[in-house]
């Protein structure tokens, strides 16, 4: 007797000490990544906050870019974004509501499923090189914001898909029954019992799909990005400056461009970014302080 609770005891202590190493290495990655994170955003900020200034943020680059300012990218990007986001969150949505709502589970929904996975690992210039031949040669779109967007919105579809349909499938069945018991037909249950109570998941994918479109390089690179452009952007139809391909061209092309004016234009990239960020945190929690279950 005393030999099988030995034998147990060894195993139970074994288990515990297993338990902690794997919790003492998670933290230590968890620890190490934040830290990362934390590292790069303080370096960026301590090498980028001197460029800051009015004339920085609004002005026109100037000397072939080594001075002025960046407003015509940020504009720029800042279109691209919106015209993004209203191309791709409507059917993103849509198709996310299809899958979790409407969809058999049959082989058909099985392979949307699969081409929504592999879409989402597809590289960024892939998307860029699609862009160029439908967008800008075969609809003759030209080099625009309009191409760049749609090639952005599709690029970003997958993700906000996947999301929207997992938001969708983590409310509670019994809503659905009890809205189905008071007459309710699928569609009203739906809008008025489902997509509220998956609204915050809805947005979390919507904004990690556009923050994805907003500091990509590669599609807007063959699609809608120019190197310098003297005005703002008047129309979709017209190109654009756009800050991640600016960011890339100010790091790599200019030689003896001052190194605050390539930290403060991917300080003003960030700081757009987390705004979106922050924006749509308050959005969501608002939506999920709201939520019945």
């Amino acid at each position: 007797m005393t030999t099988v609770f030995r034998f147990f005891s060894s195993k139970s202590t074994t288990r515990l000490l297993i338990q902690r190493l794997g919790f003492g290495l998670i933290t230590l990655i968890a620890m190490l990544t934040v830290f990362l994170i934390l590292s790069i955003v303080i370096i960026i900020v301590i090498k980028g906050l001197s460029a800051l200034s009015l004339e920085f943020i609004f002005g026109f680059p100037s000397n072939g870019m080594r001075s002025g300012g960046i407003f015509p990218a940020i504009i720029g990007t800042i279109m691209l974004t919106i015209l993004t986001s209203i191309f791709c969150a409507p059917i993103g949505i849509g198709a996310g509501i299809y899958l979790s709502e409407y969809a058999s589970d049959n082989l058909f929904t099985r392979l949307i499923r699969i081409a929504i996975i592999n879409l989402a690992g597809i590289p960024s210039v892939v998307y860029g090189l699609f862009g160029l031949a439908l967008f800008v040669v075969a609809l003759r779109f030209g080099i625009s914001i309009l191409a760049g967007s749609l090639t952005l919105g599709i690029m970003t579809l997958p993700v906000i898909i996947s999301t929207c349909e997992e938001a969708l499938r983590s409310v509670p069945q019994s809503f659905r029954v009890v809205s189905y018991s008071l007459g309710a037909t699928q569609w009203q249950t739906i809008r008025r019992i489902v997509l509220p109570q998956a609204l915050s998941g809805i947005i979390t994918g919507v904004v990690l799909g556009v923050e994805r479109a907003a500091g990509e390089t590669a599609p807007i690179l063959f699609t809608a990005a120019v190197f310098y452009l003297p005005r703002i952007p008047l129309s979709p139809m017209d190109a654009t400056m756009a800050l991640p391909y600016h960011l890339y061209v100010v790091s790599t092309q200019i030689p003896g461009i001052p190194e605050n004016i390539k930290y403060g234009t991917a300080l003003v990239l960030l700081i757009l970014v987390l705004g979106m960020n922050v924006i749509a945190t308050w959005i969501r929690s608002r939506a999920r302080s709201q939520r019945q279950w």
